[in-house]
């Protein structure tokens, strides 16, 4: 029988991990960097089925991400239906082209010749899957709103978890941010206490698949020790 405690009156179970020796934690932490520094963001996704199953132990995945006061303040919106999204790539090209042309500085611009992007989202429609992510800034209950905490940071830590396990499926996936995203809202008919976040669209990657030649910054560069 599980082991639980009553703390400010609500039962905790108890909690017990695998603790490894130095040797094999470090291991493990290598290779699994290692095997995290392969991931990639990828524009050239094959129009592949990938299986329901699969999407829905992937949003499991994201869904075991630490939130404020455990809130899960997400709802993850999983569009394979054709015309929809041909509907949202429509809406995003659109809202893109305006970026590409009136919203964004040279300076930004120029930032992305590297990456090799522009207005145009083919992989919106040639994605088996898309991936809605919305923040519930706050939750409904009986008619009733409930705060949410921490919304922006929990939801980032969950779609974090996302990538990570794309990442470990064998798949690909590209995190995109057309701005504004209120088109999202609409097209997917969402309620008014959650607000757009991320579209990621999901699949195998295309047999002609290229991602930018770019390096990671080094630990030196990306850490600071106080020791």
């Amino acid at each position: 029988m599980e082991e639980t405690k009553l703390i400010n009156g609500f039962p905790h179970i108890h909690f017990s991990r695998d603790i490894f020796s130095k040797t094999e934690m470090l291991e493990r932490s290598r290779s699994y960097f290692e095997w995290m520094n392969k991931r990639r963001t990828v524009r050239d996704i094959s129009n592949r089925p990938v299986p329901k199953e699969v999407i829905e132990q992937l949003v499991m995945t994201a869904s075991t991400a630490p939130s404020g006061a455990h809130k899960q303040p997400w709802t993850f919106c999983l569009v394979s239906n054709p015309k929809i999204k041909r509907k949202i790539r429509e809406a995003a090209e659109e809202e893109e082209y305006r970026s590409y042309h009136d919203r964004m500085s040279q300076e930004w611009l120029d930032d992305l010749k590297a990456i090799g992007t522009d207005w145009r989202k083919p992989f919106l429609e040639f994605a088996p899957w898309l991936i809605a992510v919305f923040k519930k800034v706050y939750d409904l209950e009986n008619g009733n709103r409930r705060t949410n905490y921490y919304v922006n940071e929990s939801i980032g830590l969950a779609c974090g978890f996302l990538l990570a396990a794309v990442h470990q499926s064998g798949l690909v996936a590209l995190t995109h941010t057309p701005s504004p995203m209120n088109f999202l809202s609409e097209v997917l008919k969402r309620p008014e206490n959650e607000r757009p976040f991320l579209l990621i669209p999901v699949g195998y990657p295309d047999e002609e698949a290229y991602v930018p030649d770019l390096k990671r910054k080094p630990l030196a560069e990306v850490a600071v020790f106080y020791e």
